[in-house]
């Protein structure tokens, strides 16, 4: 009887160990994954608002260019 009982405390414990561990490598695995979504979602948004920033720029370099062209050429 003792040794039946010590082998169920022993299998208990095993148990509860091993779902601990598996829940924990769990919710790291679900921290990282949740960490990297941002993290790209992140750097996403950047690219977007710079890519933008860029095309405004282009776009009030092009009008200056044709403004000032205009100006000189009607000048003359």
């Amino acid at each position: 009887m003792y040794v039946s009982l010590s082998l169920v405390i022993l299998v208990v414990v095993v148990v509860v160990v091993v779902v601990v561990v598996v829940v924990v490598v769990v919710v790291v695995v679900v921290i990282i994954v949740v960490v990297l979504v941002v993290v790209v979602v992140v750097v996403v948004v950047v690219v977007v608002v710079v890519v933008l920033v860029l095309v405004l720029v282009l776009v009030v370099v092009v009008v200056v260019v044709v403004v000032v062209v205009v100006v000189v050429i009607s000048s003359k």
